[in-house]
């Protein structure tokens, strides 16, 4: 599945992606409400938990790339969640934080919902 809107490019992950989500899940400031940030082993499994979301669910987080250059800045989507005790939809992201605070994740959130 492949999303668009004006700017991103949403599309299923691909293990190439490592070393662009690493730059972004390793960094402490953006991963400041996780446990902790991702070691690579972690980036990995992130990579392959999304990619078998996509098959058991037919959704996930999905790499988010700029139009414009086809950098991969982040991911976006929906995952299952427990929130207090009951399985619920999630709108979910990490964009890099150069690309902070310039829509880009307003605009995938609503990509991924509609």
């Amino acid at each position: 599945m492949v999303l668009e809107t004006d700017r991103l490019t949403l599309r299923e992950y691909v293990t190439e992606d490592f070393d662009a989500l690493f730059e972004i899940v390793s960094d402490i400031e953006t991963m400041q409400h996780y446990p902790a940030p991702f070691d690579e082993d972690k980036t990995r499994s992130w990579i392959q938990w999304n990619l078998d979301n996509y098959k058991k669910c037919g959704f996930g987080l999905w790499a988010v790339v700029l139009k414009e250059t086809g950098e991969f800045i982040g991911d976006c989507g929906i995952t299952i969640q427990d929130i207090d005790g009951e399985m619920l939809p999630e709108i979910g992201y990490h964009i890099h934080k150069k690309y902070w605070r310039k829509g880009f994740a307003k605009e995938a959130a609503r990509a991924v919902r509609d």
